[in-house]
């Protein structure tokens, strides 16, 4: 078992090594599960006892090392309030629950391999795989940072056909490759020919020319339709674990006017700053958002701007004389909801919010209630509450004065493409990402999340603004490039005149077809598994 051990762990490193934000190796992912692959035909051909067991250690293993290795930083931003020891057993969630996932489909397509045709069992592999990553998307612990298809952001230019697929595109793409590649060495090695070697050389450079040609094709060839719009992105580098410490609520107002302005045109029509940038000590109550300075202020600082509008984040909150929703608390003789939001502030009276939907697990919403109770302790560290915020069901566009649709992402919320396509289809014509890193500090957390904000451009063709309060902001245009961005960790501002769009793509009309159809493969592979069938020789 020595050798499997090994494979897995260089299934682990490939993987991790083809992972953003370490830069031209995403083609990796088209054969770094081979040697995983390698092992588990290994056990399954073997003389060995408990052969799925064994088959779930090797395949955990690939998925904690490769896990742990590319979000390490999940661990690096508790322990910079928590011990060691309580960071460690909490980051754990997120190292372990998805290789935990992956390691049972590994299980369950050993099944399959055990009753089924090696082709079938593939085929069931690839679904069951695809039906973890949206469990994993869609469940009280959502995490779907690590979906396969996310790691191929930084050659965002062979993947441009994500403006039909989506980023299962991609997760089916890695597979295909892999399992030809896999089947191809292990009949080279073994001196076997189930299967035509020279077809699967064929299906290896199909599976890998045929879509990285069409990418390119797409990428040389696609033109922006020119509808300008000017937008400023501000990153006023506010330490988050001073927010409401060394500097006031007022000053770091002050600052986000003092940077929007330094980089302002006439024409400016969006000021788009970060994550909860607008606050309060006390809060700030939607109802009376007009009575705040803030408010105040920033009408006062639009008038020197046309059609000026200011997209920011904002926390606040609600009070209903009832418990309108499930996370309303009492507050005196009323119920306080709390929310991360984002508003759109215009030189008319009109105000508009956007509750954050997509909340992160044990930070702003309580997963599985009772069973996660331990976890507390990070909603007061980020600045949530242990009854966790309040959310909208769905997104919400922003509208300006001169009709401009603008998409009010908020941080967490860009790695979820569907969701984001919501927004497109609702008459956004460009995606707004207001964001705080700077939790994660210096690590390849922020990287990778400015990454994946290039896969919501190609798949809604959409220009990206991205204020990041610490970095790292800036721009992506419809072919997914990083036009412009600030550096990490220092106050900026850039301005940009973007291509506003108005056409849907078909992953925008569609969304995650491709999941729901690995949804479908998954439940036939388990029926599969319930229908008796006669063993017999495999590959």
């Amino acid at each position: 078992m020595k050798q499997n051990y090994l494979l897995a762990l260089l299934s682990a490193f490939m993987l991790w090594l083809a992972w953003p934000p370490v830069p031209y190796t995403g083609l990796l992912l088209l054969v770094a599960f081979v040697p995983l692959l390698v092992a588990v035909e290994n056990i399954i051909r073997g003389n060995y006892s408990k052969k799925g067991t064994k088959i779930f250690q090797v395949s955990f293993l690939t998925g904690l090392v490769w896990n742990t290795a590319s979000i390490y930083w999940v661990f690096n931003a508790m322990n910079a309030f928590l011990p060691a020891v309580v960071s460690l057993g909490i980051a754990l969630i997120p190292f372990a629950l998805a290789p935990l996932l992956m390691a049972l489909v590994f299980r369950l397509y050993y099944q399959l391999r055990k009753r089924r045709h090696i082709a079938i069992s593939f085929a069931g592999l690839v679904s069951l795989w695809i039906g973890y990553e949206y469990l994993h998307q869609s469940w009280g612990l959502a995490f779907p940072w690590m979906n396969l298809g996310n790691g191929l952001s930084n050659v965002h230019q062979l993947v441009q056909w994500y403006s039909i697929t989506g980023v299962y595109g991609g997760t089916l793409w890695i597979w295909l490759a892999n399992i030809f590649a896999f089947l191809y060495y292990w009949q080279y090695k073994e001196k076997v020919t189930a299967f035509s070697q020279k077809k699967l050389i064929i299906g290896i450079l199909t599976i890998v020319l045929l879509p990285i040609g069409i990418s390119l094709l797409q990428y040389s060839t696609y033109e922006e339709h020119i509808n300008p719009s000017e937008v400023v992105v501000v990153q006023p580098n506010i330490d988050p674990y001073q927010k409401f410490g060394s500097i006031t609520p007022e000053q770091q107002l002050d600052k986000l006017f003092e940077l929007s302005a330094s980089v302002a045109k006439p024409n400016t029509e969006f000021f788009l700053w970060p994550e909860t940038a607008i606050s309060d000590r006390n809060g700030i109550n939607e109802e009376d958002f007009r009575e705040y300075p803030a408010y105040e202020k920033s009408v006062s600082f639009l008038e020197k701007y046309h059609n000026g509008n200011i997209l920011s984040g904002i926390e606040s909150y609600l009070l209903y004389s009832d418990q309108k929703t499930l996370t309303a608390r009492p507050f005196g003789n009323k119920y306080l909801d709390s929310f991360n939001a984002a508003v759109l502030i215009d030189g008319s009276s009109k105000v508009q919010f956007y509750h954050k939907s997509k909340l992160v697990p044990g930070v702003e919403q309580m997963p599985f209630g009772r069973a996660l109770s331990f976890m507390k302790p990070l909603f007061e560290h980020f600045g949530g509450t242990t009854g966790g915020y309040g959310y909208d069901k769905e997104p919400s566009v922003f509208y300006s004065q001169s009709g401009i649709g603008a998409a009010p992402v908020i941080c967490y919320e860009s790695i979820w493409g569907e969701y984001v396509a919501q927004y497109t289809k609702k008459g956004a014509q460009f995606i707004a990402i207001v964001t705080n890193d700077g939790w994660w500090k210096n690590t390849s957390g922020k990287d990778q999340h400015l990454a994946y904000a290039k896969l919501r451009a190609i798949e809604n063709r959409r220009w990206v603004a991205r204020s990041a309060n610490t970095g790292i902001s800036g721009f992506i245009n419809q072919r997914g490039d990083i036009v412009q961005h600030t550096q990490w960790w220092v106050p900026a501002a850039l301005t940009q005149e973007i291509n506003l769009n108005e056409e849907l793509t078909i992953y925008t009309r569609y969304g995650d077809l491709l999941a729901y159809l690995g949804l479908l493969g998954s439940l036939v592979s388990v029926i599969l598994l319930l229908i008796p069938a006669p063993v017999r020789k495999k590959l």
